[in-house]
């Protein structure tokens, strides 16, 4: 998935997951109405886990992994539960506090994507600050744009809807571009089924994170490439501060950078990777 199909993907899966929020709440809201905190709470906790689910689902898009991308919803959707049981009662208390203002909604979501935010890192290759900072943006400007939108539309079904939707979208669009926009290396796949596809490898940049493997096995690899050639954990990237070393891991497969086989290798920017028939490009920014 190159970087603009990232962030296509995860707003249209965040406006997605907002409108199958809208659809739940709807179902379960009659639940809980004589307590405004309590029916918000539980509001606030199947949005979130509609639009964390959703959004968490790109990683498996990304990676093109039925098993990789139900695991990534799956934490990210238990964490929006968690994340939109706070926001929304939250939002609430700030927006009766403020006396109606869109600031009282912007903060409480920004809250949620926060945390939506941190938990897509958890399952990606980004450090978790970058995402819980283009969450926390997404979901302020989603906040505030629920409440324009409810504000706006005559008909309060409709205004819900379509506030939903913006929340997830703004959240899925922010987190996605703050952390494409913030990496500082990453592999682009030039070849193959994943052909253009990119792999962030900033959170495995510090000398005392795990190594990024790459590999052919989607359970046992960090970066799963599906090529019948590379063997199941074929090579290791190990972070070292300033920069990445590989390490073949293969036994006999090899693993060549700019055509030559190497053991282990300190890794320059735009340097090519070949691993089977399939060739990565190392980019780096300084």
């Amino acid at each position: 998935m190159s970087r603009n199909a990232r962030m296509y993907y995860y707003t249209i899966l965040g406006a997605i997951g907002g409108l199958i929020g809208w659809r739940l709440t709807e179902s379960v809201g009659f639940l809980v109405r004589p307590n405004v905190y309590l029916s918000d709470l539980v509001l606030g906790a199947v949005v979130g886990l509609s639009i964390g689910f959703l959004i968490g689902l790109a990683e498996g898009l990304l990676s093109q992994s039925v098993a990789r991308g139900l695991r990534a919803a799956l934490i990210s959707g238990l964490i929006g539960l968690v994340a939109g049981g706070i926001a929304l009662p939250l939002s609430e208390f700030v927006f009766l506090r403020v006396g109606g203002q869109i600031i009282g909604r912007a903060l409480g979501w920004a809250i949620f994507g926060a945390l939506v935010g941190l938990a897509d890192s958890i399952s990606g290759g980004s450090q978790m600050w970058k995402g819980a900072l283009g969450g926390l943006i997404g979901g302020g400007v989603g906040g505030a744009l629920l409440e324009l939108v409810r504000q706006q539309f005559s008909n309060p079904l409709l205004g819900k809807v379509a506030g939903l939707m913006l929340l997830g979208a703004s959240v899925g669009l922010f987190t996605a571009l703050i952390v494409t926009a913030l990496s500082r290396a990453w592999l682009e796949v030039r070849n193959g089924k994943l052909k253009g596809n990119e792999f962030i490898l900033d959170k495995f940049l510090r000398e005392d994170a795990h190594a990024a493997i790459i590999g052919s096995n989607v359970m046992k690899s960090d970066i799963a490439i599906p090529d019948p050639e590379v063997a199941p954990q074929h090579a290791r990237i190990k972070g070292a501060g300033q920069f990445f070393t590989l390490q073949d891991m293969s036994v006999g497969a090899g693993t060549y950078v700019n055509g030559r086989k190497i053991e282990l290798h300190r890794l320059n920017n735009r340097q090519v990777i070949r691993i089977g028939k399939t060739e990565l490009v190392y980019h780096e920014r300084r």
